[in-house]
């Protein structure tokens, strides 16, 4: 038998943004709609004129988000919300209509992957000041509004280029309050959370990950720093005793030159942009945000909403090619590995 394509739920993200294009351009692809099933959550009229505008003939079968199910002979559905008021068609930056929208989009396409409606979820980029203009003071991010609706403590952020991944220690924080923030439970739980992605989600039985210092030259036996010799050792040294094949740390400047000589799968990074900077600058058309820990799949291209060339005809799609592409990947191997569970518990 046959397995079912897989049904992919992608968030529209800030509706001033350039959510609507790269996701119109990315399902205009036929390679990608053979893979899998989409649903939309956004406003489906401003999909439509997008690809009209782009001179794009994508099957879209409208429904309101409320009727949402489970859509197994729909190639595109765009869950639309009519209750909320659309941006003005001028308006090209955060605003309180965008943080509520682009906010009521990420909270029913996580509901719906709890639910089993959807296999995966990809979203597409939200701006903060526009949540923060909503009244959301409480997420900085979309990582830590899935771990809250998720019920999850523990999760990081994995980004994946064709030559690099990288797993951040610390996420949205500003870089002078790094020092509160990285613990030795905090740096174990990247090496842990890269450790069980990369076997579960990559199929590598004996994951190799490097574990990148904080300061220069990796603090240089404490001339320019302890939080080495203080935080990050111990936790590798932890990681050690589990099982983890972790080591470093390493002088950040030329860790991720390791990996890409092919010593080490994944490289647990300090801070955001030391882990962000090597991969936007290798894979910036191609990177992928994956959110390891949750009982969910969930990708996102690695870029903002770019408000600047909204609606321009000017973005890229590749990343949310690159995002679709994995989370119909990750899917498929979800559900083979059920079906096996399945199979197996028959015998």
């Amino acid at each position: 038998m046959q397995a079912q394509r897989p049904i992919i739920g992608i968030t529209m993200g800030d509706p001033c943004g350039i959510g609507a294009e790269v996701i119109v351009k990315a399902l205009a692809r036929a390679d990608l709609r053979r893979r899998g099933r989409f649903v939309i959550f956004g406003f489906s009229e401003q999909l439509a004129y997008t690809a009209d505008s782009l001179e794009l003939d994508l099957p879209m079968f409208r429904e309101h988000h409320e009727d949402i199910r489970r859509y197994e002979h729909h190639e595109i559905v765009a869950l639309d919300y009519d209750e909320i008021s659309a941006p003005a068609v001028m308006t090209r930056g955060p605003s309180r209509v965008g943080g509520t929208a682009s906010m009521s989009f990420c909270q029913d396409a996580i509901d719906a992957a709890q639910a089993g409606l959807i296999d995966a979820l990809v979203t597409a980029p939200i701006s903060k000041v526009s949540w923060l203009l909503a009244g959301q003071r409480k997420y900085p991010g979309h990582t830590e509004l899935l771990a809250e609706r998720c019920k999850v403590r523990n999760v990081a952020m994995m980004f994946v280029a064709p030559r690099l991944k990288v797993v951040l220690a610390t996420i949205h924080e500003p870089l002078f309050g790094i020092e509160e923030k990285l613990t030795i439970g905090c740096v174990f739980n990247a090496i842990d959370m890269a450790h069980k992605g990369l076997k579960d989600l990559f199929g590598i039985e004996r994951p190799r990950i490097a574990v990148a210092g904080l300061n220069p030259h990796a603090g240089e036996q404490g001339r320019f720093g302890d939080e080495e010799h203080r935080i990050i050792e111990p936790a590798v040294i932890l990681a050690n005793e589990a099982g983890i094949a972790a080591s470093g740390p390493f002088p950040p400047d030329t860790v991720f030159l390791k990996a890409l000589d092919g010593r080490f799968d994944c490289v647990v990074a300090m801070y955001h942009d030391q882990g962000l900077i090597p991969i936007k600058l290798l894979g910036w058309q191609d990177a992928v945000n994956l959110t390891l820990g949750l009982p969910i799949i969930r990708t996102s291209p690695d870029h903002g909403t770019a408000f600047d060339i909204a609606g321009k005809n000017k973005a890229d799609p590749s990343s949310m090619v690159a995002a679709i592409s994995m989370a119909i990947n990750l899917a498929a191997r979800r559900q083979a590995a059920q079906a096996l569970r399945a199979a197996e518990g028959q015998d």
